[in-house]
């Protein structure tokens, strides 16, 4: 008898994310409870439950130093915020593509749209669906219901609607179902959320269940899955059974049939199926039919996990295996570890990780256990070469395509700059940034991001694995934000450490974290400047203040100079009329000549306070850049100007040449006398 296991049996990407999240939990001696089972299967429940997780049917049940995990199918939104209110402990283990659907209904609800959901109305995931609607929302499952709904509520023919499925919902159905909504909704606005492993799953089913005799379906019995599976299946062949564990198997189901195939749901552990498939081969086939066909699967078994095993099992791989190996020892250089097989295992630095510069000592401690590839095994000497960063890639590629159906925001490194953009690397798993895509600016230098920890998104996967991501639509998402929170609160007078973006000839464009304002010319120096550059650079961070704001056309007047160094301030300070300055004359006109009292005030000498006699041009006497000394005759401080005046200290200076002049010819004519009267 031929058994043929399909290779999409077994833990789904989401369901796998939700059950690790809480063994990493406990592995980290945490103590644990889910809201409601962690995924729809009793014996993992079971199996968590005698670890210490318990079932807790609402949040208010945790306990005083409990983690609450919430389950993969997702809650309403209602129960997240609870727990936040409690300032409770929680894991959100929603499954991406379940928050994916959260996250258009809330959007589209609450934009006023009626919401459709394709799925069952007394399921988990759908509730937790409704439980993120703003407004009307209804649940079908069949074209029928559709028109029943379109009776019982003509409005939804004319109003804008948002139409999505549950993740699990039968892919033919709703490919029937889109078609009834185009003609029946004209203004309908269709999702197609249906998990990519959920449709691949059905359809090798439906593939598989074709081409034999008996079709086994393993799956918990209240598992949407399954139970979408077991529909699929028993369309196509009529020996159809579905089943929980090894233990419900009938021989009898199998009398006469030559061709046996086995599916199961997302929710199934790897160690149910392997006991069922190894229940079936030791009872229905052959020993040279079980040697032949369980004996790769079973070698994998022996040295890894069951879950691992049973991946592996479906995977086909060639070369290359996943083992799990315990760290023996650790240099500089690299990891030796015991993978199981009698065999010394050896991890390189650069087999360990992409980073060139990771330091071993400090990342693994002897004891750890790690994921691991075999690359190479010389039997002879008794070694195998074994990489972590090639597991490490494998798993991380599952979230790169996760994170592409759901929008996930993740997080890397960039490694390299390269023609045409950047590389990013995130668990190991290479990601290609274009220049259109790596900045906010394209004038932005790629140069910069080198060696940055930057975030991004996923926006197309490629054959070979290949993924393009876009860090300009995150930049452009948190520069939003940033402007909407800056324009709720700006207020005049307020002041921002700013970086100047860009010059023109009039001004200096600010970036003040989200917003961008302008410092006009005249703001950027007490001084008269000819161009901003005098004064700022790109990239320079300033302090600046709000002078003015236009709401209206999102405009921001921005303050720069200092108003304690405000020059007018400070010459008034410490200058009066009368006093004697020393200046420097910067300018010759027609009526006089400018001359620089401290930077940023000037006064003027008018031609006829430049000298004692009378002069036809400022120039006969002074030059720009001579050094006088002046006399400050005037100030007008309403119009902020200075008269100054040579003339006043030459005349000044006559007067004393023409007193001292008068006393010697008195003190002369005094001793004349006194010869006189000698005499």
């Amino acid at each position: 008898m031929e058994i043929t296991v399909a290779k999409t049996a077994g833990f789904c990407f989401g369901v796998n994310r939700a059950v690790n999240t809480v063994y990493e939990l406990l592995e980290k001696n945490k103590k644990v409870c889910t809201l409601g089972p962690i995924i729809h299967n009793p014996q993992l429940v079971s199996e968590l439950s005698e670890k210490g997780v318990r079932t807790v049917s609402s949040v208010e049940e945790t306990k005083k130093g409990e983690t609450l995990v919430i389950r993969s199918h997702g809650v309403p939104k209602a129960l997240t915020d609870k727990a936040r209110e409690l300032c409770l402990d929680f894991v959100d283990a929603t499954c991406p593509f379940v928050a994916k659907i959260h996250s258009i209904v809330s959007e589209k609800s609450e934009q006023g749209d009626i919401i459709l959901i394709a799925g069952d109305d007394k399921h988990i995931e759908v509730i937790g669906i409704k439980g993120h609607c703003n407004g009307d929302v209804f649940v079908f499952s069949t074209e029928e219901e559709i028109d029943d709904l379109i009776k019982n509520h003509p409005e939804i023919a004319e109003k804008s609607v948002c139409a999505v499925a549950q993740t699990t919902f039968n892919a033919k159905k709703w490919d029937l179902i889109q078609k009834k909504l185009k003609k029946v909704c004209t203004n309908a606005k269709i999702f197609d959320t249906i998990c990519n492993a959920t449709s691949a799953r059905q359809d090798e089913a439906g593939d598989l269940s074709s081409k034999s005799d008996v079709m086994v379906v393993i799956g918990g019995k209240h598992s949407s899955n399954t139970a979408k599976l077991f529909e699929v299946c028993k369309s196509n062949c009529e020996k159809t059974y579905s089943i929980e564990t090894a233990n419900e198997l009938s021989f009898d189901w199998f009398d006469g049939c030559s061709k046996v195939g086995v599916v199961a749901g997302a929710s199934t552990p790897a160690r149910i199926i392997k006991e069922v498939v190894i229940t079936m081969s030791e009872n229905l086939q052959s020993v040279e039919e079980q040697m032949e066909g369980m004996e790769t699967v079973q070698k994998s078994f022996e040295e890894m996990t069951d879950e691992e095993a049973f991946e592996a099992s479906l995977s086909n791989l060639t070369g290359d295996q996943k083992v799990c190996g315990t760290v023996l020892a650790v240099n500089p250089t690299e990891v030796q570890v015991d993978f199981g097989r009698g065999i010394t295992g050896y991890i390189t630095a650069a087999e360990f990780s992409l980073d060139p510069n990771v330091k071993l000592e400090e990342e693994v401690k002897i004891g750890d256990t790690l994921n691991l590839i075999i690359m190479k095994i010389n039997d002879q000497e008794g070694i195998a070469m074994l990489s972590k960063r090639r597991y490490d890639a494998i798993a991380g590629w599952d979230n790169i395509v996760a994170a592409k159906e759901s929008g996930e925001v993740l997080t890397g490194i960039v490694r390299d700059i390269v023609k045409g953009g950047v590389v990013v690397f995130v668990n190991n798993v290479r990601v290609f940034v274009p220049a259109s895509q790596a900045t906010l600016s394209r004038n932005d230098s790629l140069e910069e991001l080198k060696g940055k920890e930057v975030s991004f998104r996923i926006i197309e996967i490629g054959r070979g694995r290949k993924a393009v991501g876009s860090i300009r639509s995150v930049l452009r998402e948190q520069r939003k934000e940033a402007e909407d929170k800056i324009w709720n609160s700006i207020a005049v007078g307020d002041r921002f450490k700013g970086t100047v973006r860009s010059l023109t000839t009039y001004g200096a464009f600010v970036d003040l974290g989200g917003v961008d304002g302008m410092v006009h010319i005249s703001e950027l120096s007490w001084q008269r400047i000819k161009n901003p550059s005098e004064v700022v650079s790109v990239g320079d961070e300033i302090d600046v203040y709000v002078k003015a704001i236009d709401a209206e056309k999102k405009k921001i007047s921005l303050g720069y100079k200092d108003p304690a160094q405000n020059p007018w301030t400070l010459f008034m300070d410490k200058y009066n009329v009368d006093d004697v300055v020393n200046v420097k004359i910067v300018s010759l006109t027609t009526y006089g000549a400018f001359a620089r009292i401290i930077p940023g005030v000037d006064g003027l000498v008018h031609i006829s306070q430049i000298a004692d006699k009378h002069i036809t041009k400022p120039a006969d006497e002074l030059t720009v850049g001579q050094d006088v000394d002046a006399k400050i005759i005037a100030v007008d401080t309403e119009k902020k100007r200075v008269s100054l005046s040579i003339r006043a200290l030459i005349e000044k200076k006559e007067e004393e040449v023409s007193d001292e002049a008068e006393e010697e010819v008195v003190v002369a004519t005094t001793e004349d006398n006194a010869e006189e009267n000698a005499e």
